[in-house]
């Protein structure tokens, strides 16, 4: 949900779409530095959110971030921006701020992985105490972006000090185009059962479900809507009604115009699927 016009404004937007979670940027998605938040912004923000039924919300961290970087100034900065990203997510008390692993550059995967990990530490390491989740996405593996393999998470997991602040959120996009075939039979749960052997369910923070405008393994990012892409309706379907998902927030990254009417129609496709609802 986009925060113009304030961050309080999200919450109206969610609200409007029937949205039951939300995820949120807390300062321009495209640039380095943004404009402080103040005790107003949050004040608004939180009793915006105490009269709506949407828990939990989710943070994206900016794209400029690199966290595996080799450049050291670019390094640098990506760290710097991420701590402050923590810094607003936990003043607005929000559950995760989910940030893409970064790309080596040619570094291998190795390095990148140790850049990644030191990035992290060092952002909580200036951020002592957050309750925010620092939740890594899994990617589609487009040119040197880590993340596309679940064994990547699990050992920048492994690296960073407090491990307890990691979380993981799967994109079904990323997934399907990184070459985890969710879209066959029985692939959605395959898929998830191997996420439990890797780096374990108890670290899911976030599910974004999105369609693919590319292929199986083409280790490129284009999200679709719902049942308009390649990825079909009952991986969709194996989402909607898996129980080890059922209290994961699942966020909608669809191509949106402002009226918002997209995200309605996705979320009305998505819930049409659920087939335990009578039951629960």
């Amino acid at each position: 949900m986009s925060v113009a016009g304030g961050i309080h404004t999200a919450v109206g937007r969610g609200v409007r779409c029937g949205c039951t979670t939300m995820q949120i940027f807390v300062k321009n998605n495209n640039r380095w530095e943004g404009k402080p938040l103040a005790d107003e912004d949050i004040a608004n923000y939180k009793a915006a959110l105490a009269k709506a039924s949407i828990d939990p919300v989710v943070a994206h961290a900016g794209y400029l971030i690199n966290l595996s970087a080799p450049a050291a100034p670019l390094r640098a900065r990506s760290v710097a921006s991420f701590t402050d990203e923590l810094q607003r997510s936990e003043r607005l008390g929000l559950r995760a701020l989910i940030v893409h692993p970064g790309a080596h550059v040619g570094t291998g995967e190795a390095e990148g992985i140790a850049r990644a990990a030191e990035s992290v530490n060092r952002a909580h390491a200036a951020t002592p105490g957050f309750r925010v989740l620092t939740t890594l996405e899994t990617t589609a593996g487009q040119g040197s972006a880590l993340g596309h393999r679940f064994e990547q998470l699990a050992r920048i997991i492994e690296l960073v000090d407090e491990r307890h602040r990691m979380a993981v959120c799967v994109d079904t996009c990323h997934l399907y185009a990184a070459g985890y075939d969710i879209a066959r039979e029985g692939g959605w749960r395959a898929v998830m059962d191997e996420f439990e052997a890797v780096i374990g369910l108890s670290r899911l923070a976030a599910v974004h479900v999105n369609d693919s405008k590319k292929g199986l393994a083409s280790r490129v990012d284009r999200h679709d809507h719902i049942g308009k892409g390649v990825i079909g309706l009952d991986a969709f379907r194996s989402v909607m009604n898996d129980p080890r998902l059922d209290l994961v927030p699942k966020i909608l990254e669809t191509p949106k115009s402002d009226d918002l009417h997209e995200d309605v129609e996705n979320m009305a496709l998505l819930r049409s699927l659920r087939e335990r609802a009578a039951k629960d």
